[in-house]
């Protein structure tokens, strides 16, 4: 027996076909030109399968790693991107996205604080036939919870601490500060979110070069 689409999937997946329905509508023309089509069961099938998603530690890892082959955007408001971003994210708002420069052999991570700007940006670049587009599982509050500020139970086991470990690693790389006691302590503790500098450039879209007519 098949299992069920969890509610809230249905609710981004319904938020987004609404975001692109709206644009069509309004706009006539949202993507310059472009083919959009909207294969609802391609894209079912891609969440059905959590192909669509990265989790917090997995971009963690791919940042430790130093890897090139993604972007990352920041989908939240300039002044909240201004106080913390995760490092090498770009900012760009909702409403700018088709017109900011992507290509399609790109692999692309999107989040916000939590999901439904996300998912939204997922289905319209999905829309537009970018193949490699991914959701950060959680948001930027898993980011906290699972990279910056990983906890520890009081009582854990050895397997738990010894994972706990290595968070703790991945956590001061990227400035933050592992916690451990109760979830009280937790919470009476303030948390001081490191400083992340913007990345030094943003691509620019490429221009095609023109065909020099005959005489």
């Amino acid at each position: 027996m098949s299992k069920s689409r969890p509610p809230w999937k249905w609710n981004w997946i319904f938020a987004a076909v609404a975001v692109v329905l709206a644009a069509v509508s309004v706009g006539g023309d949202p993507y310059r030109g472009h083919v959009v089509t909207l294969n609802t069961k391609e894209l079912g099938m891609i969440v059905d399968a959590k192909v669509d998603h990265v989790t917090a530690e997995e971009l963690a890892d791919r940042l430790i790693q130093g890897r090139t082959d993604q972007r990352i955007l920041d989908l939240r408001e300039p002044t909240s991107y201004a106080e913390y971003h995760i490092p090498s994210a770009e900012n760009v708002v909702l409403g700018d996205l088709v017109d900011y420069p992507l290509y399609r052999n790109e692999q692309i991570i999107l989040y916000s604080d939590g999901g439904i700007h996300s998912a939204q940006a997922w289905f319209l670049l999905r829309a537009q036939g970018f193949p490699g587009v991914y959701m950060l599982l959680g948001g930027l509050d898993a980011w906290k919870d699972e990279v910056l500020f990983p906890s520890l139970p009081a009582g854990a086991d050895p397997e738990l601490i010894a994972e706990f470990d290595r968070l703790v690693q991945v956590s001061q790389f990227f400035g933050g500060s592992p916690r451990q006691g109760s979830g009280e302590d937790f919470t009476a503790t303030p948390v001081q979110m490191p400083t992340v500098e913007p990345p030094s450039q943003v691509p620019v879209a490429r221009k095609k070069k023109k065909h020099k007519e005959g005489c």
